[in-house]
């Protein structure tokens, strides 16, 4: 995570010096998971996640954005379609941290600082670093905590965003993140514990997935751009 923030403040402060336009707000709405607990729908908010996001406008077509997100994930096989899930009895509860950097890129032009009623649908991809609560499943079949661990995803987000009055922007989106564990349920250890097989459960060949489905607030600073060819 150190490692995304250094990144992510270096090319902030490279980048001032050409002062174009910035956007600055937040992101507040639900996530879900999907992994080898609970229900596996893609798109199920049923937990809390909220955070910030910052934007650099390159263009009138793409922007360097970062952002950090807070989100509570769960599952519960009790509320699972899967027969097999709903025997096991399985649930589990975690946080996760993430800071993401990459490029979002718009169908359509967009310039925050337009006088008229603009929107566009968009795409959001890049690096993920987050951090999570290790887990691990008992003997009686609770999944307990017992350690802290950090891990890398891919975002795939697809968005829909317009104008509120100038310098003003609203969004919806919905973000999947692709994680590089599968431990985020506590169905296979990480750490000491990854060589327990009788700790493991679940497809340990498929990793967890993560979905923020919210909405974004953000207010643009600096001055209108001059936009270059990168």
């Amino acid at each position: 995570m150190k490692y995304f923030a250094t990144v992510f403040l270096i090319l902030s402060t490279a980048f001032y010096a050409h002062s174009q336009t910035y956007e600055i707000g937040g992101m507040i709405g639900g996530a879900n998971y999907i992994g080898d607990v609970g229900k596996t729908n893609f798109i199920n908010p049923n937990s809390f996640a909220v955070g910030g996001i910052f934007k650099w406008n390159r263009s009138a077509r793409h922007a360097f954005r970062g952002s950090v997100l807070i989100a509570n994930i769960k599952g519960d096989d009790s509320k699972s379609p899967n027969s097999r899930r709903k025997q096991r009895g399985y649930s589990f509860e975690n946080t996760v941290k993430e800071l993401s950097i990459g490029i979002e890129y718009t169908f359509w032009d967009f310039d925050v600082h337009s006088q008229k009623a603009i929107s566009t649908p968009y795409l959001y991809t890049g690096l993920t670093g987050f951090s999570y609560t290790a887990l691990r499943k008992r003997a009686n079949g609770d999944i307990v905590e017992y350690d802290n661990a950090m891990s890398v995803a891919i975002p795939m987000v697809v968005g829909f965003k317009a104008n509120m009055g100038q310098n003003a922007m609203v969004g919806f989106e919905i973000g999947a993140r692709y994680t590089f564990t599968d431990d985020l349920d506590g169905s296979n250890p990480v750490k000491g514990l990854a060589d327990e097989e009788g700790l493991k459960f679940g497809n340990t060949n498929s990793d967890d997935w993560y979905v923020f489905t919210g909405i974004t607030v953000t207010f643009a600073f600096g001055r209108k751009p001059c936009y270059c060819n990168f």
